[in-house]
Formats: structure tokens, C-alpha cells, sequence
């Protein structure tokens, strides 16, 4: 992985598998932030490498709980860096950091309404009640006292999460995609709020 002669903002996207991969590092560009792609096992040699400003964790086909089932490395964890984790991504880190995943009652896919329930910067600027797309088998059912649930869905009690002492930050929708019409307004405040990146990347 490499990243354009200086260039000082890079975002590793940790792929798991997802169909939208591509489209996320589409998204962060467009905010002016460059963005790279890396499979979720990429050594800690080759991120500190890169220097990142923030994470984001893709979805992923698999369940957390499948054998060989992608996960990156506890370390990632512990470099203070932030991470945005969608679907899987969001699974896999909320697992990693103590809570539980379990099945869904019904695989969900397709639009749904979601609520907001606690006020937290990922979620500036997006209404109260939105639509936002879903596509899911898993998800996470119970956070323990170290997470603060921040927005549900009808019939996923915790569909964003934060961490509370750990800049781990999770959306159990599809923020990328177009169904989802307030998810640009969330890789804004991640990129720029909460990752601190300035948007001073071009697209040649």
C-alpha cells in the first residue's frame, strides 16, 4: 500500500468482504480525504506506514461467528486511531471490544426508519427519524457498560454505537449507499470531526 507523494490524510478502509468496498473509499474521497483499501489481517508495520487519520471497518458476507470468519488485529485497537465499523464492520469491532452479536430474528434487508436516541457527533446533523439501509443477519444485542447506544430501528435495538473510553464507532446500516440519504452527513463528521482530516485531497 502506498499513498501519493505528500499526501499527509489517508483513511484505511479494512475491506471484509463487502460489495460496497469500493464505493466507501469513493465516499471519502469526495470529502477530500484520500482513502485506501487493505485486507482486514494488514500488519502494523504497513499501517503505521501510512500514517492513517482513521479506520473504517466494510461489511462483509460472513457472520462474526463463522470459522475463519475476517477479523483484523486486537492492536488496531490500542492506536488510538478512529474507526468507523458498517454492518460487519461494526459486528466484528463491537465483538472484538466486549459485546455480543447474536442472529437477527429475520435476516433484514432493505430500507427501514431509524431513531436517534443519544446526541453524539457522528450523528450531527442527521434528522431525528431517517431512512437508512439495511442488510444484515447479525447484529449487536447486548453492548455492556463500556459502549453507548446511539440510534435504533424497529427491529435493531442497536443499530450505532460509540465506545466509551475508545474512539470505536459503529453503524449496523449502509452509509455509502444512496438509499441511506443522511449517510453523507456521517462520513462527514467522521472524517472531519472526529478524525480531524481538513479535505485537502484532490481527485486528479
Amino acid at each position: 500500500m502506498t499513498v501519493p507523494a505528500g499526501q499527509s490524510e489517508t483513511i484505511i478502509i479494512l475491506d471484509f468482504g463487502s460489495q460496497y468496498a469500493q464505493l466507501i473509499a469513493r465516499r471519502v474521497r469526495e470529502n477530500g480525504v484520500y482513502s485506501v483499501l487493505a485486507r482486514p489481517d494488514v500488519t502494523l508495520e504497513e499501517i503505521k506506514g501510512l500514517n492513517p487519520k482513521g479506520f473504517i471497518f466494510s461489511g462483509g458476507p460472513a457472520s462474526v461467528y463463522d470459522k475463519g470468519a475476517p477479523a483484523c488485529r486486537k492492536e488496531i485497537f490500542e492506536l488510538g486511531v478512529p474507526i468507523l465499523g458498517i454492518c460487519y464492520g461494526m459486528q466484528i469491532g463491537s465483538k472484538m471490544l466486549g459485546a455480543d452479536v447474536k442472529g437477527a430474528p429475520s435476516r433484514e434487508y432493505g430500507r427501514t426508519s431509524l431513531s436517534v436516541r443519544s446526541a453524539d457527533v457522528l450523528l450531527k446533523n442527521v434528522p431525528a427519524e431517517t431512512t437508512v439501509w439495511m442488510s444484515h443477519g447479525d447484529q449487536v444485542q447486548r453492548l455492556g457498560d463500556d459502549f453507548i447506544p446511539l440510534a435504533a430501528t424497529p427491529t435493531c435495538p442497536i443499530a450505532a454505537v460509540k465506545h466509551k473510553t475508545k474512539p470505536f464507532y459503529g453503524v449496523q446500516f449502509h452509509p455509502e449507499v444512496t438509499h441511506t440519504p443522511h449517510g453523507g452527513e456521517i462520513f462527514v463528521n467522521f472524517l472531519y470531526d472526529i478524525c480531524g482530516c481538513q479535505g485537502l485531497w484532490r481527485m486528479g
